[in-house]
């Protein structure tokens, strides 16, 4: 198990190879990373474990064509944003962690998380809608 986490880490450094190329500190920009995918299988475990005996909940109704595309439009955005703010953002809205757990896996102030939150998401927004006046 902690060979595949690894593995998970290096496919993702080496899909960011060139933007990590300058990073200030890449050793620990690998440590938070693998930390992070830890916890998030440790998470997604939790969440399996919790749903068993639910089998007769009825499923959401399925995920519309423009939903996946404003998602797939969002995680292509995210890419443009400064590492930190990527960062954040990841762990806030795909992660789903909250805020005190993002500022203690990244050992920064609950307002730096909640001031980088608010510049990725705005970031995002404000290209979403220039993407949309100029189709």
């Amino acid at each position: 198990m902690s060979e595949d986490l690894l593995q998970n880490v290096f496919e993702k450094t080496f899909e960011r190879e060139d933007e990590l190329q300058n990073h200030p500190n890449l050793s620990g920009w690998l440590v938070r990373s693998l930390k992070n995918e830890v916890l998030m299988h440790f998470r997604q475990a939790k969440k399996l474990e919790s749903l068993e005996g639910l089998e007769e909940l009825k499923a959401d109704e399925p995920t519309s064509e423009e939903t996946k595309e404003s998602v797939r439009q969002v995680m292509s955005l995210m890419k443009n944003l400064p590492l930190r703010q990527q960062e954040i953002f990841h762990l806030r809205e795909v992660e789903g962690l909250s805020y005190e757990e993002i500022a203690g896996h990244l050992d920064i102030s609950l307002e730096q998380v909640k001031v980088n939150l608010h510049r990725a998401r705005k970031s995002i927004r404000e290209r979403m809608l220039n993407q949309k006046t100029t189709k």
